[in-house]
């Protein structure tokens, strides 16, 4: 099976039973040859700061408990952050805010992640994203996204039910990109499409399983999103306070978070914003 055609995600993915192994099937994907090129560009045309750094230069897989009742959905990879270290959400400014979120509400073991063997370790998270690659000005084509789709697809599918109770989306682009995965996964979603906000929340049910997840809707903590206190810290730890609560996650891993007003607006800068990396 060659890993150079779009069909890879589809094939490779259903082919994998458990999450482990999806991701060891996902760093191998070569299927969009934009997101490819502009990949491994990146780890050779270096950040000066980072030009002693080894690039990972590969899909970025999930971090975190494959059991995790609660998932959190970035975007896609940092192109000197996760493409760089080979984690999600590790070595870029967004990490680093949404780290110090989690360990402040029991949820992380570290409030920064540097690197893959920095020692942090999620508590009943986990994370992940429905673009795998860093794309050139954090913004992946349709294709990209279309491309990517059966990889989220059947992550979900492996780490559910029980886990996956609670699923917070970072940012429109994630959020629009998991309900059309929930509901060809049998989850009804209302009609019309829930819009995304800050707070959002919508209760997915799948009667013929018998299951029901939330979907949260919370800003990326992107740099220009936290520069401009469109997230703030302490939106962060509300969304992600409550989200852990309803995860049925332990009480202090919920002590941060407070009642989130819904917000059905959009987001002031539109759902796609440059910056809203994973």
């Amino acid at each position: 099976m060659g890993r150079m055609g779009p069909e890879y995600p589809a094939v490779a993915s259903l082919a994998a039973d458990s999450v482990p192994a999806l991701d060891a099937a996902l760093v191998d994907c070569r299927a969009c040859p934009r997101l490819v090129a502009w990949r491994e560009q990146v780890a050779v045309v270096k950040r000066r700061s980072f030009a002693d750094c080894d690039y990972w230069a590969r899909p970025v897989p999930g971090f975190g408990p494959s059991t995790a009742p609660l998932v959190i959905v970035g975007l896609a990879p940092a192109a000197h952050g996760g493409n760089r270290t080979g984690r999600a959400f590790t070595g870029d400014p967004s990490g680093n805010v949404l780290f110090a979120a989690l360990q402040d509400l029991g949820l992380a073991t570290r409030p920064e992640s540097s690197s893959r063997g920095d020692g942090t370790e999620l508590i009943g998270v986990r994370l992940t994203m429905p673009v795998h690659c860093a794309p050139p000005d954090n913004k992946p084509s349709t294709e990209e996204r279309d491309n990517c789709r059966p990889w989220l697809a059947r992550e979900l599918a492996l780490m559910g039910p029980p886990a996956a109770r609670v699923i917070v989306a970072l940012g429109g682009f994630a959020w629009q990109t998991l309900l059309p995965v929930l509901a060809d996964a049998g989850w009804r979603v209302p009609r019309p499409r829930p819009r995304f906000g800050h707070g959002a929340e919508v209760e997915l049910s799948d009667e013929s399983a018998g299951r029901r997840t939330r979907l949260i809707g919370c800003f990326h903590p992107s740099h220009r999103n936290v520069a401009t206190r469109t997230l703030t810290p302490e939106m962060l730890r509300e969304v992600l306070g409550r989200a852990a609560r309803l995860a049925g996650l332990p009480e202090q891993a919920g002590r941060g978070g407070a009642e989130v007003e819904t917000v059905s607006s959009p987001p002031p800068d539109g759902p796609m914003r440059n910056g809203d990396e994973a």
